[in-house]
């Protein structure tokens, strides 16, 4: 694998002082038909976007589509902008979590990478989902994966701070990153990437089966928990890329086998239910880098994406069963 190569680009890219903010912008236009709403205007499940994190994705920017697909399925969507205790969770049905951060800037985290909560949130989230609550918790590449760990550990599952990418694809990482511009990550049911017969790709009725899934990097996770249902598994060819800081990559840079690891699982706990995925994009609808190149729902080959992300939500609340 050429990470030397790739260190370089990643180093010059660091040095203009170009950011992922300033790459990563929303889609406004993107408002896909609903053909089947799930709920009357406003009358659905209470549903909170967590903000109270340094989230990456927030309803006002990169997760705007995603709150206005939610909201015009019905569902009643508002960010959370207050730490997670009993109070502030008594206010959700649907507790959405996407690209949590701890505030470190991502080229001087430690390792392993500080959690994005605090222990008391962890088993307060843990406690409202056992009580019924219902969690999307996505966490993306390193260091997202690592701000999230231990609250996905809190769930019996194993982020890893790091980067899915193909074999091939591992070999010149940086086309990849700014806008998934390297070849794209597809779940099909046909090779067993996407697991047609959960709930969430079988939908409520024929037209809302899932038959592919794009996704744009992010990490690959394991869940070994009683229960678990797979959804995404990556394909057999994928590794993880696990540099010391995000988007540095050498000759020395860690890289294990991740073939049919996990990047999309659900389970239920307690009287709730929990959703984890190890990548953000395909929840959002994104304009990305100079061109403006679609990135997630609204990309090319994710044309499936948001009928997905409405299965997903209605997994959640209980409209598809197990």
């Amino acid at each position: 694998m050429r990470h030397a190569a790739a260190r370089l680009l990643a180093a010059a890219w660091l040095a203009s002082g170009a950011s992922l903010d300033a790459q990563q912008l929303p889609d406004r236009d993107f408002a896909p038909r609903i053909a089947a709403p799930a709920f009357a205007p406003t009358s659905g499940p209470r549903l909170c976007v967590d903000e109270a994190h340094d989230n990456f994705h927030t309803l006002d920017n990169r997760f705007y589509a995603f709150g206005q697909l939610a909201a015009r399925d019905g569902y009643r969507v508002a960010a959370l902008r207050v730490r997670f205790d009993a109070a502030s969770l008594g206010a959700c049905d649907i507790l959405v979590i996407s690209n949590a951060q701890n505030g470190i800037p991502w080229n001087q985290q430690p390792r392993p990478t500080p959690s994005a909560f605090t222990s008391a949130e962890i088993a307060e989230v843990r406690a409202w989902v056992e009580r019924g609550g219902a969690l999307l918790l996505i966490a993306d590449h390193q260091p997202l994966a690592g701000a999230a760990r231990d609250l996905a550990a809190a769930f019996g599952a194993e982020f890893i701070d790091g980067f899915a990418y193909a074999g091939i694809e591992a070999a010149s990482i940086e086309a990849n990153r700014g806008g998934g511009s390297a070849a794209p990550t597809l779940f099909r049911p046909a090779d067993s990437t996407l697991v047609g017969t959960h709930p969430i790709a079988q939908g409520r009725r024929a037209s809302e089966h899932i038959t592919q899934v794009r996704s744009f990097t992010g990490q690959a996770f394991r869940w070994p928990s009683a229960g678990v249902q797979a959804l995404l598994r990556l394909p057999a060819d994928y590794v993880s890329l696990e540099p010391r800081y995000a988007w540095q990559f050498d000759s020395t840079t860690a890289s294990r086998p991740v073939g049919g690891w996990l990047q999309g699982a659900t389970r239920h706990v307690g009287r709730g239910r929990a959703a984890l995925f190890g990548e953000a994009a395909m929840f959002s609808a994104q304009l990305a880098g100079a061109e403006r190149r679609p990135m997630g729902m609204n990309a090319p080959q994710a044309e499936q994406n948001a009928q997905f992300v409405l299965n997903t939500l209605h997994w959640l609340s209980g409209l598809l069963e197990r």
